[in-house]
């Protein structure tokens, strides 16, 4: 087991946790709805939904809207959804991942290519920033679920590859604390089965793309990286947004002072 990371995959900014909680829901319907035409429509026997509907009930989503996206598949309302990841670079060379649920695939890459172009970055050709990260899953616990020694022991032992534990309280523009727990790929949903005797149900669970490294972003640059992944996770058919940078405290201060 590696040791601490400060890999953060997305950044908040004050109040914009609110502003987007707007979205969240349909975001979850969108993917559950997705998942339970994927498969079946039992939770306990597609994976893929089980992760969904667990992430949207740790958002305190209602029983209904989950149930109502369910039925959404099973009777044949749903839109035809396709999963597209775009790639490029961003303010400094930063590695962008952007995971898309659309129903129009050239509106997609339209809206997407002008996001990038807008603010300060790039499109690029499939391949030529994945190769920076890996993909891996991640599950989230809330702190008060362990302290670090014992969330890192159950994770040890449910087969898990990497836990980072960040419990200092944290400013307006960092995550929760808590511990996040990484796994292979294809281990996730054994490993959150494994995890949850021990460390109860988790905040969420999800395939990601954790960046192998991180790239430095200073000055003028990070105002406008901000920006860009700002607005990308604000365009409708964008459910995930990864990037792979590092900001420096003093930055961190001049964006919030911004």
């Amino acid at each position: 087991m590696a040791g601490h990371s400060k890999f953060k995959n997305i950044m908040h900014r004050k109040g914009r946790a609110d502003a987007q909680r707007s979205k969240l829901f349909s975001r979850l319907s969108r993917e559950i709805t997705v998942a339970a035409k994927s498969g079946l429509p039992d939770p306990a026997m597609n994976p893929r939904l089980r992760l969904a509907v667990n992430n949207a009930k740790a958002e305190s989503m209602p029983k209904d809207n989950i149930e109502r996206a369910i039925k959404k598949a099973q009777g044949g309302e749903a839109d035809t959804y396709e999963e597209i990841r775009y790639e490029g670079f961003g303010p400094g060379g930063v590695g962008v991942i952007v995971e898309v649920l659309t129903d129009n695939r050239n509106r997609a890459a339209s809206n997407v290519r002008s996001l990038f172009s807008k603010h300060g970055g790039n499109m690029g050709e499939t391949g030529s920033v994945s190769f920076m990260f890996d993909r891996v899953g991640e599950i989230v616990y809330r702190a008060e679920a362990g302290t670090e020694d014992a969330v890192m022991e159950a994770a040890i032992e449910a087969g898990a590859q990497d836990v980072v534990s960040d419990l200092v309280k944290p400013d307006i523009y960092e995550d929760a604390p808590g511990h996040t727990i990484y796994t292979a790929f294809e281990d996730l949903n054994e490993v959150v089965e494994a995890l949850v005797p021990a460390l109860g149900d988790p905040k969420s669970t999800r395939i990601i793309w954790k960046p192998k490294s991180t790239t430095p972003v200073a000055g003028e640059a990070v105002q406008t990286l901000v920006k860009l992944i700002e607005a990308l996770e604000d365009e409708d058919d964008v459910q995930t947004v990864y990037a792979n940078y590092e900001i420096s405290d003093e930055d961190m201060a001049a964006l919030s002072a911004a």
